[in-house]
């Protein structure tokens, strides 16, 4: 992919960021940031990108003109699809941006097929597997009332943090290998495992959760969801992993080598962060979980290493369709 076309696919995926014009502040320093690291990370001059979405310096025109060939426009507008769709479900603006999107592109039905796919995954039920791996036996009964608002109750049995913790590294696991997949939807669907693993911990505890209440969790550590997924994609797409060129997933450690491997680190900091704040009955302030976040944080990217061969593994036996079957919660 030349720089002309790298630019172009970002700059679609910022404008789908803030097509809804409501991401908070720190969302918006968090995908800054990343437009900014990114730049970097691919030796081409990207700072000034964010700035030019966001003052509206660049038009759909101008981004759909830079994206000559069929397969660059069909993986932008993919790309544009999940962020769009990475922290929940559309709003009327992101519907309408997403139309503008297509026309211009001039895309087959073939996006409307994908859509629906990630409409599936953006409405993931929070109850089911957190991991393609086999857990240990479940002291968490399944909720039928996974979208209730947050309730406290008594955990029907102790809680066995042996068992979290395996589920927990597990989680990062299969996120790990989703980053090495080459499809975007597979990038998108890291999210609403990571979702389902703090609802999953959260009941453990007696807690049930909506997604809103995760959701604010998750931002008041400091993980935005939609800045989670540029980061991932964006790296993914700079290592050219991303799409399906080259006839599918690269080999060994060049799959790594083209990826940050921050999912395992998120998912595996998220899981333990959300393990000490309900265990502590939600006590913490919002910069103690900033800081136990970050130190947590600090241990996943330790452990990547380590268990970057079981990642690998899980990767050569994933494809879209075992994707989709655990996102929707199936086994």
């Amino acid at each position: 992919m030349d720089d002309t076309t790298l630019r172009a696919t970002l700059t679609l995926c910022l404008m789908a960021a803030f097509a809804d014009g409501d991401k908070h502040e720190r969302e918006r320093e968090e995908i800054r940031r990343i437009a900014q690291g990114l730049g970097s990370d691919a030796a081409v001059h990207l700072p000034t990108l964010y700035q030019d979405v966001l003052l509206q310096r660049v038009t759909l025109e101008k981004v759909v003109g830079d994206l000559a060939s069929p397969g660059s426009r069909q993986l932008a507008y993919e790309m544009a699809v999940c962020v769009c769709d990475a922290d929940g479900a559309l709003s009327e603006k992101e519907k309408h941006f997403l139309a503008e999107v297509r026309r211009a592109l001039r895309l087959d039905a073939s996006a409307e097929t994908f859509e629906a796919q990630a409409r599936t995954l953006a409405e993931a039920p929070l109850a089911g597997p957190t991991s393609l791996l086999p857990a240990a036996p479940s002291t968490v009964a399944a909720s039928a009332a996974a979208e209730r608002s947050p309730t406290t109750r008594e955990p029907s049995t102790p809680v066995d943090t042996a068992e979290l913790d395996d589920r927990i590294l597990k989680a990062a696991i299969t996120c790990g290998a989703l980053e090495l997949l080459p499809e975007t939807l597979s990038t998108l669907a890291i999210i609403p495992l990571q979702m389902r693993l703090v609802y999953t911990i959260g009941q453990a505890h007696g807690y049930e959760l909506d997604k809103g209440h995760i959701k604010d969790f998750v931002a008041t550590a400091g993980v935005g969801l939609t800045s989670q997924y540029l980061e991932q994609a964006g790296r993914k797409l700079i290592g050219g992993l991303l799409g399906k060129m080259g006839g599918g997933l690269l080999g060994g450690v060049g799959r790594q080598a083209v990826s940050s491997g921050m999912s395992f680190a998120t998912t595996y900091a998220l899981g333990h962060l959300a393990r000490r704040y309900y265990a502590a009955g939600r006590s913490f302030s919002p910069q103690m979980l900033k800081d136990s976040y970050a130190s947590i944080l600090e241990q996943g990217k330790g452990l990547q290493g380590k268990y970057l061969p079981q990642m690998q593994q899980q990767a050569s036996q994933m494809d879209l369709t075992r994707v989709m079957a655990l996102a929707k919660g199936w086994r």
